[in-house]
């Protein structure tokens, strides 16, 4: 067992040892990749907002208000204690964070990444037959996720929740989006027959 007052004996952590150690030497490498973060951050907002607002498609957006309201919840935080070494109120050593990352280092802890679930975006590019630019965004956020391990940004457990609620997410969304469709439609038993051979009702 390790005890509380030890590092987390994180896989994630242990893998990026040597990156982590470049980024607490390298300021401003770290704060280029912070902006990067959040570039990438606004990136994927835009789209999801893109698919409501201009497309009239507003699964992408049922996902995420899940996927956002469910990570704040209390009971998944203690979840988070209980399965797992980590302590779900640290801050991960957000000290290494850059200033201009997304959000600020002094936010408290949520558990999973937000950053990883932003996945929603990506699973919406591949169920339009995106699929290049699909694959940009896994290449950018497989890249986001070594930079968050090497910050100490997010455990090991978020970023593997966060693919999962990604998905789940935006299954659900799916649903939720497909029922409220079906119970909204006419139902057969109201709906007026228009007679072929005379046009009466």
């Amino acid at each position: 067992m390790v005890p509380p007052s030890s590092p987390p004996n994180d896989m994630g952590f242990l893998l990026t040892q040597n990156l982590h150690a470049l980024l607490r030497t390298n300021p401003a490498l770290n704060s280029f990749l912070a902006a990067s973060n959040t570039v990438f951050v606004v990136m994927q907002a835009a789209y999801i907002v893109r698919a409501l607002l201009v497309e009239g498609r507003p699964r992408p957006t049922i996902a995420a208000l899940f996927m956002f309201t469910c990570r704040a919840s209390p009971s998944l935080l203690n979840l988070i204690s209980m399965i797992s070494q980590c302590n779900a109120m640290q801050t991960c050593s957000r000290n290494s964070w850059g200033r201009v990352d997304f959000p600020p280092g002094n936010m408290s802890f949520l558990f999973f990444s937000g950053h990883i679930a932003g996945a929603i975006a990506s699973r919406d590019m591949r169920r339009m037959r995106r699929h290049k630019l699909a694959s940009a965004f896994d290449y950018l956020n497989a890249l986001q996720a070594l930079r968050l391990l090497a910050a100490r940004g997010h455990y090991t457990i978020d970023l593997a929740v966060g693919i999962a609620a990604g998905f789940f997410f935006d299954i659900l969304a799916g649903k939720y989006h497909e029922r409220n469709n079906v119970s909204s439609a006419p139902s057969d038993l109201n709906q007026k027959v228009v007679c072929s051979s005379c046009n009466c009702r």
